[in-house]
């Protein structure tokens, strides 16, 4: 192994020299450590990292601002073919570079621990190995602290093997390396050969207080990374998955963990913020956070595959942060921090241009504070479904049950900002409606299975009464239809739900003639879109992609309809537009490309249904 003293060309992108700017969203995979996560482009990249917890201020942002957000780069010095896959059945990312001279690649994992003081190191290990012939590398560490608000120094840290320490304000990192490094004004950077068979490793700690920076050497990178694989396909060992798709699912469920928040059971909506759903749109959101909705249906996809013990967390999560607290008082927050906090203000990033451009980013989302009725169906069936496949909840869960269930019999018939949050006024959404009996009927079906005392009488009545508005003002003569809002005529692909949630038979002559309508209008090749915001405004400017979680749910609904070889081939397509790794975001836009903050939990949960019962039908 050699080294040179010439420092790199500091005005190379992050990719390095002719590479874009920003990758496609597409072209990354995830690691993390059950507290934090980094995203890993296929150029070797991180651009996307929060040390110690998923909504800490960023370190390194480039994929928010290509020239202010940080990066920590590193690849080979030449030019290079590259491909990315996971370490089979774990959350090990590996890069590979194919070069004239030689093959390399790029090992990235976060070390999982149950040492609650090493946990608090957040060890990010980079193995950088020569598999053939000879490369030249270059690495540029440059993290840009809160955003890129907070500035920092570097100095050396002569006690622990002379290793560069990145100072801020809020947080520092000490970075250690088997090969030289110098620093650079406040980047450090380092350009070494490898030959065949030799290795590197950089390590990136969080450090401060009792934590000191530790040397990584390359003997414990390697026990480290075993130890990694290990507790990944231990873990998924668990899966009761057997069925055709069990690549696609088990990638879902490693992702579903990855998002998972283990100090509290939390599990997020996504690991970054303000990834546009529209490149130069507006449509921006920060997804750190636990969405009640998306995280209940975690716990469904989670159960099914035999995950009880992260049903078990988030159950916990609810009852420290979220039901006990709010059942008796009003509504129920549409979202949480991960450690259960409320306020979560909104505000925007104005000195970051935003992927592409796109401008506004924002931390902290305002939705927190809209009304959404529907999330007491997610909420309560989730309960409803951890008793029967998890544990049998307690007297005081159930408690906070029949509270939750007397709230909504009072409060149902009301507009809300619905499911989709959009910021154009509350209005009467049908899929609200829906979810409200679904948390009606999920806790009287609980109570008759458990005998548990409940107010069965009023609760029936108010059922029934939710059933009736719905196949009445819900349902469109027009349109032959079920449609987004009562006594309207726009269609929305969250009716999907209703012979999901079992509210009406799949087979329903109704039913079919919407869940047509939805394909005429709605779907293209497999592809859903939410709605129409032409037809519907709702409140912002801009185009959005289709829905991918109402992708696989239409997938679903095919199923039960007894179309299970059109809802195979719908199920197929949607599985090409994964990226190489296997992972979606939010929407997919109009020529494939992945739009939204990614990875995103609600799809890749409903992508685990839709396979669960895809496979049931086929046989």
């Amino acid at each position: 192994m050699t080294t040179t003293k010439e420092a790199p060309d500091v005005a190379r992108g992050p990719g390095g020299e002719g590479s874009p700017r920003y990758l496609p969203v597409s072209e990354h995979g995830l690691i993390g450590d059950l507290r934090s996560a980094a995203l890993v482009g296929t150029n070797g990249t991180i651009d996307w990292y929060c040390s110690g917890r998923f909504d800490a201020p960023s370190v390194f942002a480039s994929i928010l601002d290509a020239e202010k957000g940080g990066s920590f780069q590193l690849a080979p010095d030449v030019p290079t073919r590259t491909k990315q896959f996971y370490f089979p059945d774990t959350n090990v990312l590996i890069t590979r570079f194919f070069a004239d001279d030689g093959v390399g690649e790029i090992q990235d994992f976060m070390p999982i621990t149950d040492d609650s003081r090493e946990a608090d190191r957040h060890r990010l290990i980079r193995r950088v190995v020569c598999v053939r012939g000879s490369l030249p590398f270059r690495a540029r560490v440059a993290p840009r602290f809160a955003y890129g608000t907070e500035p920092h120094v570097v100095r050396t840290d002569t006690e622990h093997g002379h290793c560069p320490v990145f100072e801020s304000a809020s947080c520092t990192l000490a970075l250690t390396s088997s090969v030289p490094v110098e620093t650079d004004g406040q980047d450090v950077w380092s350009l070494f050969k490898l030959h065949e068979g030799e290795t590197a490793v950089f390590a990136l700690d969080q450090v401060g207080g009792e934590l000191a920076p530790r040397c990584c050497p390359l003997a414990e990178a390697e026990e480290e990374f075993e130890a990694t694989v290990r507790y990944w396909r231990r873990w998924l060992s668990r899966s009761r998955y057997r069925g055709r798709w069990r690549e696609m699912v088990h990638r879902s469920a490693l992702t579903l963990k990855l998002l998972t928040y283990a100090p509290t059971g939390a599990i997020i909506a996504a690991p970054t913020t303000s990834l546009p759903e529209q490149v130069g749109g507006e449509r921006n959101w920060d997804y750190r956070y636990v969405w009640i909705r998306d995280a209940a249906f975690c716990v469904y996809a989670l159960l099914r595959l035999g995950f009880t013990d992260e049903a078990q967390a988030f159950m916990q999560y609810l009852n420290e942060h979220v039901c006990i607290a709010c059942a008796r008082s009003g509504p129920l927050q549409i979202m949480y921090g991960i450690d259960g906090r409320r306020e979560l203000p909104e505000r925007e990033l104005t000195h970051l241009e935003g992927y592409l451009g796109s401008a506004p980013v924002r931390v902290g989302n305002s939705a927190v504070d809209q009304l959404q009725l529907d999330i007491y169906g997610a909420l309560i069936d989730s309960i409803y479904l951890y008793d029967k496949w998890g544990e049998p909840i307690s007297s005081a869960q159930w408690d906070t049950v029949t509270d939750l269930v007397d709230w909504v019999c009072e409060n149902w018939d009301q507009p809300d900002e619905g499911v989709w949050e959009t910021r154009g006024g509350r209005k009467n959404f049908l899929y609200s409606r829906l979810m409200c009996w679904v948390a009606i009927e999920r806790a009287m079906r609980l109570a008759q299975h458990r005998g548990l005392p409940a107010d069965m009488t009023r609760w029936g009545g108010v059922r029934d009464t939710i059933y009736r508005q719905i196949m009445q003002r819900g349902w469109s003569p027009e349109r032959k239809a079920f449609v987004q809002h009562q006594e309207d005529s726009v269609l929305d692909a969250s009716v999907l739900m209703m012979p999901l949630a079992k509210f009406i038979s799949p087979t329903d002559p109704k039913w079919l003639s919407t869940l047509d309508a939805l394909g005429d209008e709605l779907v293209s090749d497999s592809l859903v879109y939410r709605y129409d915001p032409q037809a519907s405004p709702d409140g912002l400017r801009g185009e959005e992609g289709t829905f991918s979680i109402c992708s696989f749910w239409y997938v679903e609904a095919l199923t039960r309809a007894g179309r299970p070889d059109e809802a195979r081939l719908a199920f197929e397509k949607m599985l090409t537009y994964a990226n190489h790794l296997g992972l979606y975001a939010e929407e997919i836009g109009r020529t494939g490309e992945q739009n939204g903050n990614f990875p995103q939990a609600f799809t890749h949960l409903s992508l685990i249904s839709a396979a669960f019962n895809l496979d049931k039908a086929l046989g």
